[in-house]
């Protein structure tokens, strides 16, 4: 599965599906520090800075054919800790950008993500967006801590593709289980691995104390996707294609 990553920040979710057995073939980011981590990471990986440059023509032609895009678009404007102007805001509104390029390359699948804010902040149009190209969407909220991690971090996925070119249970399957809450999202080893890293804050947040760049790190994981998270959807693709 050949993927463009787009709002690709540090590349959390480019290394999740990646770990899914799919290949990143392209990667769209501006902030310059993060750049300089995908250049680290990817170095073979074409990549292009500001979405609003980027065609899908011009993808074709540096990076061949795509068969998914995915992309965290920017949540400042969509969470609760905002100022609320949604998907109008000048940053959250770049999902148009996003949404323009999946109508332009017609991938088989279309992934994205953002803070849970989104269900009141702006989904109805992103799957209106989505209908109107003929696009069917499945969606759920996925915490980090429910695949092992030492912290909450609820968001939201939405897992798009062509109407009437599969049928599957999708990613929501996950949100009907009928475990207990504190069981699907491990709260209780969430709180045990929170109070084991903070004990060595240094470590957590990779010698944030004194060493350059140490906000540009914290700033660039704090707007990661949960790597984990990313394998676990893309592993369910997987299934589903083979199924």
């Amino acid at each position: 599965m050949r993927f463009l990553s787009v709002f690709a920040g540090i590349g959390g979710f480019d290394l999740g599906l990646e770990r899914a057995g799919w290949q990143c073939v392209g990667q769209v980011e501006i902030d310059p520090f993060c750049r300089r981590v995908l250049a680290k990471h990817w170095p073979n990986v074409v990549r292009f800075e500001d979405v609003r440059e980027v065609t899908g023509e011009l993808i074709r032609e540096r990076c061949g054919d795509v068969d998914a895009v995915v992309g965290g678009f920017p949540c400042q404007d969509i969470s609760f800790a905002g100022a609320g102007a949604g998907l109008d805001g000048d940053r959250s509104g770049l999902w148009r950008e996003l949404y323009r390029l999946i109508c332009e390359l017609r991938p088989r699948f279309a992934l994205m993500e953002n803070v849970a804010a989104l269900l009141n902040r702006g989904m109805g149009r992103v799957l209106a967006d989505l209908a109107r190209i003929r696009y069917d969407a499945e969606w759920s909220i996925v915490s980090a801590c429910s695949m092992g991690a030492p912290h909450m971090r609820r968001r939201v996925f939405i897992v798009a593709y062509p109407y009437g070119v599969i049928r599957w249970a999708g990613i929501r399957d996950f949100a009907n289980r009928e475990d207990a809450l504190s069981e699907i999202d491990r709260f209780a080893s969430a709180r045990i691995g929170y109070a084991e890293r903070m004990a060595n804050p240094s470590e957590l947040y990779r010698d944030a104390d004194g060493v350059p760049f140490g906000l540009d790190r914290s700033r660039a994981v704090g707007n990661a996707v949960a790597p984990d998270v990313a394998q676990w959807i893309g592993e369910r693709i997987n299934n589903a294609l083979r199924g």
